[in-house]
């Protein structure tokens, strides 16, 4: 028996990858009744539950306002990926309805929608590519990168690493802060600062004329909890989809498209309940290799093709440990904690020390 090359595996996900890709295409046609349908038993709840907040602050029930701030979150989250869908070009058939529906929701996720769509097409064009990091992703060093760089850049990103930062702070800051300016697009032209002037003035006015009516206390305690879940949220789960051990990441030379979608992207397997409040977002995995796949028909790509759930597969305890996840291992290929970097130089320089 020929010995066989090391790169034929590779080459044969890759053709597999490809041919997912050709096979998912099928499901690609949106449907006018069921978006419609979607969108009204989101918005609709998402707003008879932030009345609802409202009612019990003006009767003075703060720990009731705190109870219902959870699953108007859910819906909050859910109204997102339907503003996702819509950059996509997925939720209609028409690019005019896809954009003008995600721009009224990008009003009430804080989110410059024509924008966050440029940043977003750029992370599904590089993701797992290790010389074009930073397009809409969670920043990642390399082991190579963080040994080399010098103690305060170490520093940093150990803060940013953090979990108090990475879903506490750091998602604060995302929604409220920076999407107010088209960061990283700074000297492209006018159309982002378009998008993202437009959109705030937009939220100016709705917040004012909800303040007028209620007050600047009651609309704080309404919106600020629900707003600040639902950003974690938003966060953590896109961390989870690319940020676990068994992802894909490589140099341009060697990086496929195809490859990095289909195995660079988890499958969060969530309870059904969540799967619902997530639009589905967590079948990764298959939105990356075809992306024009209406979120509703996510989970009938898995029912006819059941071995796509083994790819990537997380289930909810297993995504407790990406968080510790936070280094490239270009020898291993692997995602690997700071703990585990120290215990395998440590193994490394004894070795070396052993054939000396």
């Amino acid at each position: 028996m020929s010995k066989l090359d090391p790169n034929d595996h590779k080459v044969e996900i890759v053709r597999d990858a490809r041919t997912w890709a050709r096979v998912l295409a099928r499901y690609r046609e949106p449907s006018l009744a069921r978006s419609l349908f979607e969108l009204a038993v989101t918005a609709g709840p998402f707003v008879l539950l932030w009345g609802l907040a409202w009612i019990a602050v003006a009767l003075g029930y703060w720990w009731l306002d705190l109870l219902i701030a959870v699953p108007t979150a859910g819906f909050l989250v859910r109204l997102f990926m339907i503003q996702h869908d819509c950059g996509h070009g997925t939720f209609f058939r028409h690019r005019l309805a896809n954009d003008w529906v995600g721009r009224v929701i990008g009003v009430l996720t804080l989110t410059p929608y024509d924008f966050w769509r440029r940043t977003h097409a750029e992370h599904h064009a590089s993701s797992g590519n290790l010389d074009r990091r930073g397009a809409g992703d969670i920043d990642t060093l390399t082991v190579r990168e963080y040994l080399a760089a010098p103690s305060w850049r170490r520093l940093c990103y150990r803060l940013y690493r953090h979990p108090l930062v990475m879903f506490g702070v750091g998602p604060a800051y995302l929604f409220v802060v920076q999407h107010r300016l088209p960061v990283g697009f700074m000297r492209c032209g006018w159309q982002p600062w378009i998008s993202t002037m437009a959109t705030n003035v937009a939220i100016a006015a709705v917040v004012a004329v909800i303040m007028w009516f209620i007050g600047v206390g009651a609309f704080l305690l309404v919106h600020l909890p629900m707003m600040l879940l639902a950003a974690s949220i938003g966060v953590w789960l896109f961390y989870v989809q690319h940020q676990f051990e068994a992802t894909v990441w490589a140099e341009n030379r060697k990086w496929s498209q195809h490859e990095a979608a289909l195995h660079g992207s988890s499958y969060y397997d969530l309870p059904s309940v969540l799967r619902w409040f997530t639009a589905n977002i967590g079948v990764h995995h298959v939105h990356h290799l075809c992306s024009r796949i209406p979120y509703y028909r996510l989970g009938r790509v898995l029912r006819d093709y059941p071995e796509l759930r083994a790819i990537g597969r997380i289930t909810m305890i297993e995504s407790l440990r990406c968080v510790r996840l936070v280094l490239w291992d270009e020898c291993r290929q692997r995602l690997i904690s700071f703990r585990e970097m120290r215990m395998l130089r440590s193994v490394d320089h004894c070795a070396q020390e052993a054939s000396a």
